[in-house]
């Protein structure tokens, strides 16, 4: 069974977050560290928009500042999350890893094993999305909207036909970057505030199309998740799923000034965050 480093951040902010998952990224890349997953909080509730995502079209800034968000772009693609009552999950291993499919999805599935068993620790019957109809399909080249949680993409995890994790990936460095939200609880209101639509009327539609679409896990069940079970949940998933055996590792002294000036130089920065 291969050793694999587990950091619990706890809840920091957003370009520190950002910053950390880069870092990690980078110093697996060059043999400093194994393989990792980490989980963390977010502190402010932020919304993140995925690398490709264009603010001035999607994105509500003034709702974002009048509910005190934090706001920063991630390295991954995908589209907008409000991460406010959530698990944030990342795992970042290389590319070449044993039984590490080469293809973007199937990655997704074997990472995601271990999400899917953290489900199924919680008692809910989680399963895997395959979108299977042409609209579905054509939905995933063309969102209608820039809510992440507005449709599952391959390999997501999906109870009673709704979405329950949102994850997105990058690859870098012969690395592979998968980072991802468990959502607890979620307030629809304040997440649709966060985006622009062309009028009122197909913000409500778009509202109530998300409701069928997207679910909270404390929605599922008779007694609600603290933040610690459900960390306790995915741990053992992500060990189980992977077949690894999770060491703590803390970062050095070295490493957190690394992440805190990569936070300041880039993740805070207008021209990262705004430029598209």
């Amino acid at each position: 069974m291969k050793q694999w480093a587990f950091i619990n951040s706890g809840e920091r902010s957003p370009e520190y977050n950002m910053a950390l998952d880069e870092a990690l990224l980078k110093w697996h890349s060059e043999g400093l560290i194994p393989p990792v997953i980490r989980f963390y909080g977010w502190n402010p509730a932020t919304l993140s928009i995925g690398y490709f995502q264009q603010v001035s079209r999607d994105i509500n800034l003034e709702a974002v500042k009048a509910y005190d968000l934090g706001f920063v772009r991630r390295p991954t693609g995908g589209r907008a999350v409000l991460h406010d009552k959530e698990v944030t999950y990342s795992v970042i291993v290389t590319e070449d890893y044993p039984d590490m499919p080469s293809t973007v999805t199937e990655a997704y599935r074997v990472i995601s094993e271990g999400l899917l068993i953290g489900f199924q620790k919680l008692g809910l019957d989680a399963y895997f999305a395959v979108p299977k109809t042409e609209e579905e399909k054509a939905e995933l080249r063309a969102p209608r909207s820039g809510v992440c949680f507005d449709s599952p993409s391959y390999y997501e995890l999906v109870v009673e036909g709704r979405k329950v994790a949102g994850s997105a990936q990058t690859r870098q460095k012969g690395v592979i970057l998968q980072h991802g939200s468990i959502l607890l609880d979620i307030d629809e209101d304040k997440l649709f505030d966060c985006f622009k639509f062309k009028n009122d009327r197909i913000r409500e539609r778009m509202q109530r199309g998300f409701r069928k679409k997207a679910v909270a896990i404390n929605a599922l069940r008779p007694t609600p998740v603290s933040m610690e079970e459900a960390v306790e949940a995915f741990y053992a998933g992500f060990e189980k799923g992977l077949n690894i055996d999770l060491v703590p590792y803390r970062l050095s002294d070295e490493q957190e000034n690394f992440v805190n000036q990569l936070a300041k130089e880039k993740y805070l920065s207008n021209e990262w965050n705004y430029s598209k």
